[in-house]
């Protein structure tokens, strides 16, 4: 597990970045955090290193908005999704291999989504903008990364 601390939107902001520079097609990011805790801001910055140059919003009710840049993101939420055939029908195998692919409250749909992600969990802090995200690799994805990952959030200087 990677820990980082962030006291601003943009620092959250810079730490997605730093994890966009390592993404590759096929990847998945679970995105897991209170409302408010900075899920939105962290693909934000996420889709702003990949190319992506129209506003980035939350997809609640619209469950997936798709982006492109030099990579398409797509961002999905289950936060209002209630059952795990729902859930299947929106992480979809054809939309998970297309891309790069965020989902917010994806701790709700785990069961649907393959074994093999990154997992960013974002908790508030002490201060209003204080965040602590915490990063970790399910399956054996991200393992070949890690140690660039964790290079790369040191040059970023959250950790």
């Amino acid at each position: 597990m990677i820990v980082c601390a962030t006291d601003s939107v943009e620092g959250t902001r810079a730490v997605a970045a730093a994890v966009a520079a390592l993404v590759v097609e096929g990847d998945l990011l679970v995105l897991v955090g209170d409302l408010g805790a900075g899920k939105t801001a962290f693909t934000q910055g996420f889709a702003r290193r990949l190319g992506v140059d129209e506003p980035v919003t939350s997809p609640t009710f619209t469950l997936a908005n798709r982006y492109s840049g030099s990579m398409t993101v797509n961002h999905l939420d289950a936060y209002r999704v209630e059952a795990l055939a729902d859930a299947e029908d929106l992480a979809s195998p054809e939309l998970l291999e297309d891309g790069v692919t965020l989902v917010e409250w994806g701790d709700n749909i785990l069961p649907a989504l393959p074994a093999g992600h990154l997992e960013i969990r974002i908790t508030l802090g002490e201060g209003d903008d204080d965040r602590v995200l915490q990063l970790t690799g399910a399956g054996s994805v991200w393992q070949s990364r890690w140690r660039l990952l964790a290079e790369s959030l040191d040059t970023v200087g959250v950790r």
